[in-house]
């Protein structure tokens, strides 16, 4: 495993500026379980927002016939209207779209929100859907073979990640 040479916590902090931005009121955050929900979770405390869920992409995804079911496929926790709400997803590392199209899917689920808008912490670029953050903090190229994901320390600080192998999909 390699470590890579991005300040997960600098980025942080550009992240919580563009999200600042992107507020509208009755704005809700949610993540996207797992690294966006670390971030949506901090977010939500950092800006002092009430409204904040964590939302899992498991029971949409266009992969379940051959993955099957993750052990995060219960994790969607929206305690808030979704009908008429302004929803900011919040993810950790943006890369083919496909879990962000999933997660929308689910959040449609629950009603339909005024609007959902995307704020990342890094964008891989790699999309193979239409699918653009209206804030990134960074972007970053990585190998197809590459996956970068977040971590977080036992104090609750935030590392990267690089694995070698696998599909790279995030």
């Amino acid at each position: 495993m390699t470590t890579l040479l991005l300040d997960a916590e600098a980025l942080y902090a550009d992240l919580k500026k563009g999200v600042q931005k992107l507020l509208q009121p009755d704005t809700a955050l949610v993540g996207i379980w797992s690294g966006g929900a670390w971030l949506a979770e901090r977010l939500a405390a950092d800006l002092n927002l009430s409204d904040s869920g964590v939302i899992s992409s498991s029971l949409h995804r266009d992969d379940f016939g051959t993955k099957g079911m993750s052990a995060s496929a219960d994790h969607t926790r929206l305690p808030f209207e979704v009908d008429g709400r302004h929803i900011l997803l919040v993810d950790d590392v943006l890369y083919t779209g496909r879990t962000t199209r999933a997660v929308i899917n689910e959040l449609f689920d629950f009603g339909r929100p005024a609007s959902v808008g995307l704020a990342v912490l890094v964008d891989r670029g790699g999309r193979q859907l239409p699918i653009e953050p209206a804030f990134s903090a960074a972007r970053v190229t990585l190998a197809s073979a590459q996956r970068l994901r977040l971590a977080k320390t036992a104090d609750g600080a935030f590392t990267f990640d690089i694995t070698e192998g696998g599909s790279g999909a995030e």
